[in-house]
Order: structure tokens, then C-alpha cells, then sequence
């Protein structure tokens, strides 16, 4: 369920007009429901209700300071997997000690930054990280706490650029050397095991492969604390797919998924952190883009937007489907036509849908990309020098740009010219 709903024939995001924002801000630009961020990480919270958890949004899906400040205030906690996401995080008034540092490849600096400005814990993904870790919280002072990521190797069923539980992706250690690992950490001065991580990838449909690593996770820990390790922990990592077609089948709820952790895993009297980005953000966002121009082309009609893959990614890097609304609300019956629906970027890969069944549409007409939340607006750039979209924050009746459009200066600015020249 979302917030993005037609009323007296327009597309509302909670009770304000997409097109009052569109007249407000221009287009493209991102729009963001607070009662829905709000709904959905309450949904996960309470799924856990019963256990000592931590719900960690994943802050890869998106970044802007007001999102986290919005999910902060009802109690989350942070995912981050760099020390921009980690500074994006306390800027937002995250405390340290709610912050999970995650990702293959953490500089030195990172670290340092995160020990010295309070970390909940580190998801260490190999040997050289921890003893680097380790030597890093000794000259200053310092524990690290961490748990250390294993792959369980477990077919995620998703899209290949999002699995990250099998043997042969670059995340985590084998679990077959788990033990051998742990055993590596207890020796180091500089850092104190608290739990295990696993994390096998994004937009999962099904609670099975979950099932499958949770299982072995739980070997895992019972193993662990037979070789004398100290496991209060269990990072499960995310990525509950979320619907992003409007037929009739819909990946596990989060109340469904809380069941299942319960079922494998309360025996073991662990703390739960879970990491969901996509399922918080991804129904919590649209992207508004005006048509330029309708183009016949031979055998198709292509509809142009002002939004591009710059600012969308998502179609081109994974041939992922977004539902395509009108902020007009098409009349009932009206009569379909099939659009190639693209963007003004010079790639041919800038395209968001073919042949998609659309209510006629005509120049300054404006359309929405639903369940553009996750992995939209972080994953945008100023490809073509084209500036970053807005962002927009509603609540309510009430919406506030959280990031605006810079201009063509500001961006060319950025330039340095050698004197040479």
C-alpha cells in the first residue's frame, strides 16, 4: 500500500497534487510520502515484536538527510556501506551507536572515521579488513566491535546484479571457513566478535532462501559458541522484494518474514538486526516526468520525456519495470495505445518501457513512475550534464523540496581549468 492516489480526477501524493508540485518545483523530480515511509517501516518493526531487534534502513536505497531523519525519529537504525553514507547518516542525527557498517571494500579512513564517531558495529567481509580494523582501533585507542559476514552460498532466485549469497559473488567468507575465521578474530587486540551477518541479495519473492541461510546461520552459531565465541548477534541482512506490477502476485509480507525469523532463529536468544531499504522506500516514491514530444515512428509511437536514464536508472542497468501512471486521471474506458516510453539521453538504453499500454497522451502531459523510491534518486547522475532532480517530501497536506535542482552554473563551476590552458 502506498500514498499516491487519484482524487477528483488527479494523482495526489498523500493530500497534496502531484501537479501543484510539478507547477512548484518542474520536471523531472522525486516525490517522497511520509505516511508511507512511516507505514512500512512499522510494519517490519512490528513484525519483529516479541524479539530484542533493531530495524537498520538500508541506506544504499536512498540517502536524502530527511528520509533517514524521518525512519531515525520512529527508531531506526542505519545500514551503510561508506563513509559518505555513514557522515549522511550522524548529519541527520543518527546516533552512532545505531549505525551498521557494511560493505566488501572499507577503507582505512572509513574505518577510522566510524570508530571515532561511534559505530554499532562493523559486517567485516574478509581477513585483511579485520586485521586492518583491528590495527586501526589500536592506535586509537579502541575495540571495534564486530560480526563477520558469511556466504552461506544460497540461490536468492533474483536478479543476478542483486544476488549476493552465492559462492561465486565477491561478498562475505565462505561458511565452510567460518570457524576458522572466528578463530582468526579472537586473536586480534583490536576487535571483539559480537555476532554473525548474512545477507544473500535484493528484491527476493520468496521466503525460502531466506529459510535456507537463517538454517545454516543457526548451525553456524551454535557452533561458534561451542568453540568458545561470544554470539549475541544476528545481522540478517534484507532485501524483501517489494510489487512493482499491478497483477496479482506479491512477495512475502514483512509480518510473513517476521514468522519465519522467529521460527529458525528465537531459540538462540539473539538479538535480531534486519536491513530492508527497498520494501521501506521503493512504494514510498514516484518519479514525475512531463512528455516533450509524441513521435511516430515507423511501427511504433514513441513518448519523450524530460526524464532520462540519468535520472532513472533502474530500467536501463536491470531492465526493471516501473508501473507508468497519469497524474490525470484517464477517464473510465478510455481507449489504450501502446508507447515506446524514452528519455532525451543520447543512448539507445535510454528507454523506461516498450510498447506500454497508455491512455493517449499529448505534449506537457505528465506521467508517473511508480515505486521509484529505492535505488532512484542515489543511483541518478549529471550524465549529458544534466542536472540532479528535485527531491520532494510530503506530509500530509503539506511538501518541501529536501533537494533542489542545482543549476547549470553550480555544475560547470565544479570544473578547475589548469592554468596551462
Amino acid at each position: 500500500m502506498d500514498h499516491f492516489l487519484y482524487r477528483d480526477g488527479a494523482l495526489y501524493a498523500e493530500d497534496v497534487p502531484v501537479a501543484e508540485i510539478a507547477a512548484a518545483v518542474g520536471t523531472p523530480f522525486y516525490v517522497y510520502s511520509t505516511a508511507t515511509l512511516t507505514r512500512h517501516f512499522r510494519l517490519f518493526d512490528e513484525a519483529l515484536e516479541g524479539t530484542d531487534h533493531l530495524v537498520c534502513f538500508a541506506m544504499k536505497a536512498a540517502s536524502n538527510q530527511a528520509i533517514l531523519r524521518t525512519l531515525a525519529e520512529l527508531g531506526a537504525g542505519m545500514d551503510v556501506v561508506s563513509g559518505g553514507e555513514y557522515a549522511r547518516a550522524r548529519a541527520a542525527g543518527v546516533p552512532g551507536d545505531r549505525i551498521v557498517f557494511s560493505g566488501v571494500g572499507k577503507t582505512h579512513d572509513e574505518m577510522r572515521a566510524a570508530l571515532e564517531g561511534g559505530i554499532r558495529q562493523f559486517n567485516v567481509e574478509s581477513e585483511p579488513e579485520m586485521d586492518a580494523l583491528s590495527d586501526i582501533a589500536v592506535s586509537l585507542g579502541k575495540v571495534a566491535p564486530i560480526t563477520v559476514r558469511v556466504n552461506p552460498d544460497v540461490d536468492a532466485k533474483t536478479h543476478a546484479k542483486i544476488a549476493t549469497g552465492k559462492a561465486e559473488n565477491k561478498f562475505g567468507i565462505p561458511i565452510s571457513r567460518a570457524r576458522e575465521v572466528y578463530a582468526h578474530a579472537a586473536t586480534l587486540p583490536g576487535v571483539e566478535v559480537v555476532g554473525i551477518d548474512v545477507h544473500i541479495g535484493s528484491q527476493l519473492t520468496e521466503l525460502e532462501p531466506y529459510r535456507a541461510a537463517y538454517r545454516k546461520v543457526a548451525e553456524l552459531t551454535e557452533a561458534l559458541r561451542a568453540d568458545g565465541h561470544t554470539i549475541t548477534r544476528l545481522d540478517l541482512g534484507g532485501g524483501l522484494g517489494i510489487p512493482y506490477t499491478r497483477d496479482n502476485t506479491a512477495p512475502p509480507l514483512p509480518v510473513e518474514y517476521g514468522q519465519m525469523v522467529k521460527e529458525e532463529l528465537a531459540h538462540l536468544g539473539c538479538e535480531i538486526e534486519i536491513e530492508p531499504g527497498r520494501l521501506i522506500v521503493g512504494n514510498a516514491g514516484l518519479m514525475v516526468s512531463r512528455v516533450i514530444y509524441v513521435k511516430s515512428g515507423q511501427d511504433r509511437d514513441f513518448l519523450i520525456l524530460d526524464g532520462a536514464m540519468n535520472d532513472l536508472l533502474r530500467p536501463a542497468m536491470y531492465d526493471a519495470y516501473h508501473d507508468i501512471v497519469t497524474v490525470a486521471e484517464p477517464a473510465p474506458g478510455a481507449a489504450m495505445q501502446p508507447y515506446d516510453v524514452v528519455g532525451p539521453v543520447c543512448e539507445s538504453g535510454d528507454t523506461f518501457a516498450k510498447a506500454r499500454d497508455l491512455p493517449h497522451l499529448k505534449a506537457g502531459d505528465l506521467v508517473a513512475f511508480r515505486s521509484a523510491g529505492a535505488y532512484g534518486a542515489v543511483m541518478a547522475s549529471e550524465y549529458n550534464t544534466r542536472p540532479l532532480i528535485p527531491e520532494v517530501l510530503v506530509k500530509g497536506d503539506q511538501f518541501a523540496v529536501i533537494r533542489r535542482r542545482p543549476t547549470f552554473d553550480e555544475m560547470i563551476n565544479r570544473d578547475t581549468i589548469p592554468e596551462w590552458l
